[in-house]
């Protein structure tokens, strides 16, 4: 009976070993090196990431109203610092890759002028994520007005929820041309659809993504989100950013 006992106890500690999972927020420009990371960690853990993508702001919103989340990823620092300092998160932000603008279509548009194409008549509606929770967009705006170019244009901006939703658009051909991450053009799945072209970095501020470990997943699964958190930082995590475009420290 004993035997029996100890048996079963073992089976379920197996089980629950193999079910264990952590839940990621994951700002939306990161979603595809996102799936990368995910396989390779996996592959070497046995530990599965489900992710829930949105917009930054819209993350840390959910986070701050209980939303399960064990990590959050977000596309600046200014969220994770928000939710270290009121109690959401148990570690200070820490950068894991600088991301890059590009602006891209998929109609026949040249962009051989940069950011200032999109002063062409052809271009009539043009995607941005929603700059009040994307820290893309924030950037965007910060770029086309060191370019000069953003009393001429506001008109035609067409805000999406976020990075994805931006992509969408471009995509689906609803606008004649976006700012978007140049993580997502470099992706597998729209690699060598259109044409992009990369924003000059000296209009817009380099766009610091910050990472934080959260209370949830401090409490519920510490050893398998301080695993992931730490995943990203070694050599094959940060090979990964850089094959979709970001830039990361040594």
């Amino acid at each position: 009976m004993k035997k029996i006992v100890l048996f079963l106890l073992l089976s379920l500690a197996t089980i629950n070993i193999i079910a264990k999972e952590i839940t990621v927020a994951t700002a939306a420009n990161v979603q595809y090196a996102m799936e990368e990371l995910k396989k390779a960690f996996k592959s070497s853990t046995g530990i599965t990431v489900r992710t829930v993508v949105a917009s930054s702001g819209k993350l840390a919103a959910q986070i701050k109203s209980g939303a399960p989340f064990d990590l959050f990823l977000s596309a600046n620092m200014k969220y994770p610092k928000y939710l270290r300092q009121h109690g959401f998160a148990v570690n200070d932000p820490k950068i894991y890759a600088y991301g890059s603008l590009v602006l891209w279509t998929l109609k026949p548009i040249e962009l051989d002028k940069g950011i200032k194409s999109l002063l062409n008549p052809k271009i009539e509606r043009i995607a941005i994520p929603n700059p009040k929770n994307a820290p893309y967009g924030t950037q965007a705006v910060i770029a086309m007005k060191n370019a000069g170019i953003y009393k001429k244009i506001k008109s035609k901006l067409i805000y999406a929820e976020s990075v994805s939703q931006t992509n969408q658009y471009i995509v689906s051909k609803a606008v004649d041309a976006g700012l978007t991450a140049k993580s997502v053009v470099l992706s597998p799945k729209m690699s060598g659809k259109g044409e992009f072209v990369n924003i000059n970095p000296t209009l817009y501020s380099p766009i610091e993504q910050g990472v934080v470990i959260l209370k949830h997943g401090q409490q519920k699964k510490p050893k398998e989100t301080k695993a992931f958190y730490e995943f990203l930082f070694s050599p094959q995590g940060k090979q990964i950013f850089k094959k979709f475009g970001y830039i990361v420290k040594k």
